[in-house]
């Protein structure tokens, strides 16, 4: 009887069954002086009471150790690696609303669990991406210190390997600052400021930071937008998101070429746009641009790292937005960048 190793359900037993004989010596004494069929009669009587509530108890008591040694062994199949088991709780009661909270707590675990391994994936692909994003310029400037070495007695060779070598280090450390950001916004560190801003301003920062690079390169940025436009953002990276569109606009377009940033408030959206006249971009890389690390085997550009446009996707879907391009080989590319306009009650 497995039920009996209870020790609390045993001491219940053990009373019911004391209180019982005790209480059929005490109804004999108390009615001795009757006939014998009247004794005989209230002791069967008394026996058959005493037999129905200990027979009770043990049917309930037997019912409820099944359940728990079903609900232990639940317990022990999600402990082993099966983390879909969970103990029946269809019935109302105390014992149930345990079960409930249990089954609570193994979907809490297993999602953790799913979570901390998705992490540790993503810590192992982008240590396997930086690893071999950094072997190129690394390696070239290996190459580039060995010449120098080889040509040091010759100014004009010296120059045009420490031009190279700075041009590597400046990828290096782009790249380590993509990947800084990005890991930041992947790991949801990043605390987004709102406040409402004057999209004109923001546009206006960023052609600041661009008009040096597009001078020189002889092309032509232009922006368009009502004046008084306002975007409920965080400034810093709106604007970071915008110029790594901006940015890419330019390392594909040619000299001549033309990028125009315009923005208009929508009743329900306001959007953002860049436009540019470059090469654009091929049907097979268009579904795969916002992906880190992508680089496309029709691209000429060897400079890019890859993570300019997913960091901009991550920081527009962090402001509840989203991010479309349209473009077509040789006829440039459209990106639109669209953000709900907030509700005034």
């Amino acid at each position: 009887m497995h039920v009996f190793t209870n020790q609390d359900i045993k001491k219940l037993f053990i009373s019911l069954s004391c209180i019982f004989v005790s209480f059929m010596g005490l109804s004999q004494l108390l009615i001795w002086p009757s006939s014998g069929s009247l004794r005989l009669g209230l002791f069967l009587l008394s026996l058959l009471i005493a037999a129905g509530v200990l027979g009770s108890c043990f049917l309930y008591f037997r019912r409820q150790d099944r359940i728990m040694k079903e609900a232990i062994s639940q317990i022990s199949h999600f402990m082993t690696g099966n983390t879909h088991a969970r103990i029946e709780c269809d019935s109302e009661g105390s014992l149930y609303k345990l079960f409930h909270a249990v089954n609570t707590l193994a979907t809490t675990l297993d999602t953790h669990a799913a979570k901390e391994q998705k992490t540790k994936e993503f810590l192992k692909d982008t240590i396997s991406d930086i690893s071999h994003q950094l072997k190129t310029p690394l390696a070239a400037l290996n190459i580039y210190n060995g010449l120098l070495q080889d040509d040091s007695e010759d100014p004009a060779a010296m120059r045009e390997f420490a031009v190279k070598s700075e041009r590597e280090i400046d990828r290096i450390e782009t790249l380590v600052q993509s990947l800084l950001k990005i890991t930041k916004w992947d790991a949801g560190s990043i605390m987004i400021e709102k406040l409402p801003e004057n999209i004109a301003d923001m546009m206006n920062d960023l052609w600041l930071h661009f008009e040096t690079r597009v001078n020189l390169e002889r092309k032509r940025m232009t922006l368009s937008g009502p004046p008084q436009a306002e975007l409920v953002c965080d400034r810093g990276w709106i604007v970071e998101a915008v110029s790594n569109v901006v940015k890419n606009a330019l390392d594909h377009t040619e000299a001549g070429g033309h990028i125009a940033i315009e923005w208009n408030e929508l009743p329900a959206v306001t959007q953002i746009t860049v436009k540019d006249n470059g090469s654009g971009i091929h049907t097979e890389d268009i579904y795969h641009i916002f992906k880190r690390f992508y680089r496309s085997r029709f691209s000429k550009d060897t400079q890019g790292v890859g993570l300019g446009l997913p960091l901009t996707k991550a920081i527009v879907e962090a402001h509840d937005g989203n991010i479309t391009v349209e473009s077509a080989l040789e006829n440039g590319s459209t990106f639109v960048l669209s953000f709900l306009n907030l509700t005034k009650l």
